[in-house]
């Protein structure tokens, strides 16, 4: 069995998937639900191809999810721009953005570390 513990990635987009989910429900309490839904399920897709990636059937594959997650990520990042931006949205947390930009960040090394090798 996998540990999944000290995994930096694994543990960044679990605690944004879980602020997505905070976020979100306060976008459904103001019934802004298409982006409430399209925010929830690029934000919580990150880490669910994270995970996956984790038992890929080869570095081909590894490196496939992880881009997969980082084009995710870039998703998110625009509806947190576009939910900031609009002006009768709540703004998102300043956490959440600092959360997708580390996100971002790690995926990023980790795809170009993974092709080196």
């Amino acid at each position: 069995m996998r540990s999944d513990k000290d995994n930096l990635i694994i543990r960044l987009t679990f605690e944004f998937s879980l602020r997505v989910i905070a976020y979100t429900e306060t976008l459904e309490q103001q019934r802004k639900y298409n982006l409430a839904n399209q925010l929830f399920r690029s934000g919580t897709s990150i880490g669910a191809n994270v995970h996956e990636a984790q038992n890929a059937e080869s570095k081909l594959d590894f490196i496939h999810k992880i881009k997969i997650a980082a084009k995710e990520a870039d998703e998110t990042r625009y509806w947190l721009d576009l939910c900031a931006a609009a002006p009768t949205y709540t703004t998102p947390e300043l956490e959440l953005f600092e959360y997708i930009d580390s996100i971002a960040k790690v995926l990023s090394k980790i795809i170009s570390s993974s092709k080196s090798r």
